[in-house]
């Protein structure tokens, strides 16, 4: 419903849009921002502009298939049809924006404005944004950290550093989490994969199409060089097994990394210019049709199936999910973040059930989630990032991340750097000037009342699941003869439980 909201502000009056990278929680408005009037130019680098050409038309079909089984719904509700987000059209019509920029040059907008795309190793393509705005004769800087990757990211460069700013707009997705061991990652995933197949089941990999594939793939690539016998036969077991890449996107997507080989890893470019196909080995297959994908469910068995999307909110990955959820041989493997909300949480956190396509589907597959195939830094790697400035920032703003991550991140920069941190809602206005920089107003959509209500939904839908769960845990627990102690602790909680209700209902 926020998608469709109007812009705070008119589309027309906009100068010129800077985007950090290519992925639809970045990019996915630019055509609605064309579609309400927006002509100015989109200044990005030219493997974000690339990936954009793929990514936002793709976006556009999803809106229109959306709408279109919405509107069958509605009807039948005898309730009027709705308009797609955008078409396909649109997005196409949007690309025509875009202009290229390369890392590290110093781009003019204007005698008062220019701009510098560094490398922020999150994706192909992933910048962080500096900006110098010259006011009154008086310059002061901004610098945009996009997404920040981790350090040890399959394929890229690590995110680049920045010398001085006035002002750091920083996210903050894992803001208060350490990352596991990267170098045991390849190990893991090997571990997880092998055991599986063993048991005859499949590996079911919700994968965000464009980067986190690709960078599977070459883990999986780059495996082989281990010399432990063990490590070598799990191995060859994974290689002997059929890779299924379930997304048209991440085909095309594929191809676009091998189009831009400045912004991989020099270890990689140097493997490629050698003759070497990173991203290729005999077992991978992509997938383009719908009857493809359909082919799958029906025949795969020891099998690894790498399909978007990320978080299991929509795709081909939930055709998946349902007719391997249920299985005890097989196994769903995380490698990316979940949102709170998403399906992909839920089954992280632990659902017993979750529904799919209205059915209610057993969690009775072994679930795992290797964190350190994330493609964002975590709190130590953004601390880090500050860290390096030699000329430290005046005001830190936190943004792109849950609220317990940005509070915990926002702690750990006061204490360690002793700077000012502010945590900004949505449509916060600030001014800065050479001396201070202080919250002046709100710029608030005209639906801006709905934000909290659908929040409220959201946590009542999640806080009823998650009862439901808990009354199937207690139930299996009271016919397995807990002890009295068990027993009087979940009497406990559930009085704690009660007791927060009844303030809730009050």
């Amino acid at each position: 419903m926020l998608n469709s909201d109007q812009f705070v502000f008119d589309p027309k009056e906009i100068d010129f849009m800077l985007l950090s990278h290519a992925h639809i929680d970045h990019s996915g408005r630019i055509p609605k921002l064309y579609v309400d009037g927006y002509r100015g130019p989109i200044y990005a680098t030219k493997a974000t502009c690339d990936l954009c050409t793929i990514m936002l038309p793709d976006s556009g079909y999803i809106q229109e298939s959306e709408v279109e089984w919405l509107n069958r719904k509605r009807k039948r509700e005898g309730k009027h049809e709705v308009p797609p987000l955008y078409t396909y059209d649109d997005a196409i019509d949007s690309l025509s924006l875009f202009e290229k920029v390369q890392y590290n040059e110093i781009i003019q907008i204007d005698k008062n404005i220019k701009v510098r795309f560094t490398d922020a190793g999150h994706m192909l393509g992933s910048s962080i944004i500096e900006i110098w705005v010259n006011e009154d004769g008086k310059e002061q800087k901004i610098v945009f950290t996009g997404d920040l990757g981790n350090n040890d990211i399959p394929l890229l460069r690590e995110p680049s550093t920045v010398d001085d700013t006035d002002i750091l707009i920083m996210e903050s997705t894992y803001g208060d989490r350490i990352h596991e061991k990267k170098e045991d990652k390849a190990e893991e995933f090997l571990n997880v994969v092998s055991s599986t197949l063993e048991k005859g089941g499949n590996v079911i990999i919700p994968s965000f199409a464009v980067g986190r594939t690709q960078e599977i793939l070459y883990e999986l690539q780059k495996s082989k060089q281990s010399d432990d016998p063990n490590f070598r036969r799990e191995f060859d077991e994974v290689m002997h097994a059929p890779v299924y890449v379930d997304s048209p996107l991440a085909t095309s997507a594929t191809e676009i990394f091998l189009k831009n080989l400045d912004c991989l890893d020099e270890f990689v470019q140097e493997d490629i210019r050698e003759g070497k196909r990173p991203l290729e080995f005999p077992g991978l297959r992509f997938t383009q049709s719908v009857d493809e994908s359909k082919e799958l469910n029906e025949n795969a068995n020891k099998s690894i199936i790498i399909s978007a999307s990320g978080m299991c909110e929509v795709g081909r990955i939930k055709h998946h999910l349902k007719h391997n959820l249920w299985r005890p041989d097989s196994t769903i493997l995380f490698v990316g973040y979940q949102a709170i909300g998403t399906l992909g949480r839920k089954i992280v956190d632990g659902a017993k059930t979750v529904k799919i396509f209205g059915e209610e589907i057993g969690v009775n597959a072994r679930i795992e989630y290797i964190e350190a195939f994330s493609g964002h830094a975590d709190k130590e790697g953004l601390l880090r990032f500050v860290e390096s400035f030699k000329k430290r920032p005046k005001q830190v703003f936190l943004v792109h991340g849950d609220e317990s991550a940005q509070r915990s991140l926002a702690n750990d920069i006061k204490e360690r750097f002793d700077l000012p941190v502010e945590i900004p809602m949505r449509g916060d206005v600030y001014e800065a000037d050479l001396y201070r920089i202080s919250k002046v107003g709100e710029m608030k959509s005209p639906n801006e009342y709905k934000f909290v209500r659908l929040e409220i939904i959201q946590k009542m839908e999640t806080l009823r699941d998650e009862l439901e769960d808990m009354s199937r845990m207690v139930n299996d627990d009271l016919k397995n003869e807990i002890t009295d102690e068990r027993a009087n602790e979940i009497a406990a909680k559930l009085a704690e439980l009660e007791k927060q209700i009844v303030e809730v209902i009050k």
